[in-house]
């Protein structure tokens, strides 16, 4: 399947960004690309999303990630013959979740990075794999409300 190349793809940029991070940059040092808008921000996280923490989160969060991972595996095999809106966005949160989970495996947290603001005010840091996780979420949300309605309309 072509779109599970993309999730490698995907991946791969994903760990080769952190490994850059983790080279070339100290724990909490900010690199404003521009200025009061988006900076490279160093730091982890070993909560889940959000910087959400709770006891043994780690086994936890890393046991439903990996479980998770097999089943949307399993299901962008059953969906084989779906729109690729729906196929592309199931790859990227494949993607997201084998990226994250790799770190939390191997370094027991998150490498996050990517920090936008609107001057002062930072919402949360976070990675590639985060980011393919919601444009998969998003591109599976418009399949199912916006192309979904148009092929029933053309049905008709």
């Amino acid at each position: 399947m072509r779109v599970l190349f993309v999730s490698a793809i995907l991946v791969l940029a994903d760990q080769i960004s952190k490994a850059i991070v983790v080279r070339t940059m100290s724990l909490y040092e900010s690199i404003p690309i521009v200025q009061n808008f988006f900076h490279f921000t160093y730091i982890t996280n070993d909560g889940m999303a959000f910087g959400i923490d709770f006891p043994f989160g780690y086994l936890i969060f890393s046991a439903v990630s990996v479980l998770l991972t097999v089943f949307l595996f399993f299901y962008l095999w059953s969906v084989k013959n779906h729109s690729i809106v729906i196929r592309l966005g199931l790859a990227l949160i494949i993607a997201g979740a084998i990226g994250n989970s790799i770190d939390r495996l191997f370094l027991g947290e998150v490498i996050d990075f990517l920090d936008f603001m609107i001057g002062d005010f930072s919402w949360y840091i976070f990675n590639l794999a985060d980011s393919y996780v919601t444009v998969g979420m998003v591109l599976i949300l418009i399949d199912s409300i916006l192309l979904e309605k148009k092929r029933e309309k053309a049905q008709l």
